[in-house]
């Protein structure tokens, strides 16, 4: 049997001595607010730091975690390299939390202390939520109300005024805060609220990034790209494989394409003015293909890798993951939509799986590199590039190009496209995050193999710099993993 308070209690303890000895200065927010940067495709820090959004999908964390479950929870993120968490602050009006206590008695009147006997009041346990993340060194992403609850008329304009504005007030100081309208809806739904809503708190805190969450296979620049208030776009690629329609007669996107991702990186950059975008709900981990069939064959390690390099190499300035269990935090006796069982996995047991651990190679990777100049470039991969799996995705900056290559196939890549009369190149594990060096080659294109079996989810990342930058050294090779990288 789980010991499972013991182990909360062990292992807190163990993080807590480990942050006492950090310096503060270790922490992002002493590189100052985020902003977005000059180019418009990325964040940084107002002191230039690169901030590259790695992020989880804590959903339910308000609304199904203690106290003690909270700082575990938090001290495991930031352990598998997580700096956002994107949480829903009201899933339902009035919302309750693990301890029993409302977030209002009377709709949208937040006049209230914590409840009787001692039990942590609504707002009182989401300050918690917010400072514990901050002493982790992870922002929480605010969707202030899913889009659920407004769909069904349960906020107007004015009480998404008022909403606001208290929000605003009580959180315009921490730093650690990113404002996320929407949750999960179309932006032509109630639009009105949600513009309410996102100005009544931009009147009060204008220092916090804010964006919109929207519905799956859509892109909140579609309807917000020129609203003063949004400053980056999210998209949710969703949760369906190749061809699976289910029938949905107003199908948003062309068919056959619902796993291609990269595809709303290159929509939206291409809308003007271009802000920075990210896949804010790609594929979870552990959730059925499709979604609402159980039956149907679970998104696995493979998938969320494949998700997560296709959108970054597109251009996105980060990345969300997700897991099934971890999402609606499932217990044994806590089962949940979708096909989660706590009987079968507790979301504790999930922060043990693959994919949840194997998302921060992706970020020492990106930052090991100089981070503003990068940009998408498919004019990397010589002669036929793919569809599908086959895929390849090309970034690069001036003096280091990267090749995301998930089935397999040989490629031919032309070196030109970077400075540098030798180049020096690597696979990088997307599993591991160990490098392999392959070689010194001449400016030229040249034609790799990855060296593993075809479609036997064993991807590759093709790293090629100019020799002379020694941004990865040959010496690494001999690692087990990417230590050495940022």
């Amino acid at each position: 049997m789980k010991t499972w308070m013991v182990l909360i209690a062990l292992l807190w303890g163990v993080n807590t001595a480990a942050r006492a000895e950090e310096s503060t200065e270790k922490m992002p927010f002493a590189h100052g607010r985020l902003v977005v940067s000059e180019e418009g495709r990325y964040l940084k820090h107002t002191d230039g730091t690169p901030f590259f959004w790695l992020g989880d999908t804590g959903w339910l964390m308000p609304q199904r975690l203690n106290r003690d479950e909270v700082a575990y929870y938090l001290s495991r993120c930031r352990e598998a390299g997580y700096n956002v968490v994107q949480v829903q602050v009201l899933n339902g009006v009035p919302s309750a939390n693990v301890y029993g206590a409302m977030s209002s008695t009377d709709g949208f009147d937040f006049t209230h202390t914590a409840d009787r006997k001692g039990v942590y009041g609504y707002w009182e346990h989401l300050d918690y939520i917010i400072r514990t993340a901050a002493s982790q060194g992870i922002y929480i992403g605010m969707v202030c109300i899913w889009g659920t609850p407004v769909d069904m008329g349960m906020m107007n304009k004015e009480q998404a005024h008022h909403y606001g504005t208290f929000l605003a007030n009580r959180y315009k100081d921490d730093p650690n805060i990113v404002w996320i309208m929407g949750g999960d809806i179309q932006g032509d739904r109630h639009t009105e609220i949600w513009d309410a809503l996102a100005e009544s708190i931009r009147s009060i805190d204008d220092t916090h990034l804010m964006t919109y969450h929207p519905r799956g296979r859509t892109l909140s620049a579609t309807w917000f790209n020129n609203r003063s208030w949004l400053d980056f776009n999210m998209f949710q690629s969703g949760h369906r494989r190749y061809g699976q329609r289910n029938g949905e007669k107003d199908y948003p996107i062309a068919d056959h394409t619902e796993e291609d991702n990269w595809r709303y990186v290159e929509a939206s950059h291409a809308i003007r003015p271009m802000k920075p975008v990210i896949d804010a709900e790609p594929v979870y981990e552990d959730i059925p293909q499709g979604l609402h069939d159980p039956s149907q064959p679970l998104w696995n390690q493979h998938d969320v890798r494949r998700y997560a390099y296709w959108s970054v190499f597109a251009g996105a300035f980060g990345h969300t993951y997700g897991h099934n269990a971890i999402m609606q935090f499932i217990r044994p006796g806590v089962n949940g939509a979708y096909g989660a069982d706590g009987r079968q996995k507790a979301w504790w047991d999930a922060l043990d799986d693959p994919g949840f651990n194997q998302m921060k190679h992706l970020k020492r990777l990106i930052l090991s590199f100089p981070f503003f100049n990068r940009i998408p470039d498919q004019e990397v991969i010589a002669g036929e590039n793919w569809t599908r799996y086959d895929r390849l995705a090309a970034t690069r900056g001036e003096d280091y190009l990267l090749v995301y290559n998930y089935s397999g196939r040989p490629m031919d890549i032309d070196l030109r496209r970077i400075s540098g009369a030798r180049k020096e190149a690597w696979w990088y594990c997307p599993r591991s995050g160990k490098l392999t060096f392959i070689g010194e080659f001449a400016n030229e294109v040249t034609h790799f193999e990855p060296g593993v079996g075809y479609m036997d989810c064993w991807d590759r990342v093709l790293i090629v710099q100019d020799a002379a930058s020694g941004y990865v050294k040959r010496e690494w090779t001999a690692l087990p993993d990417t230590s050495l990288l940022k």
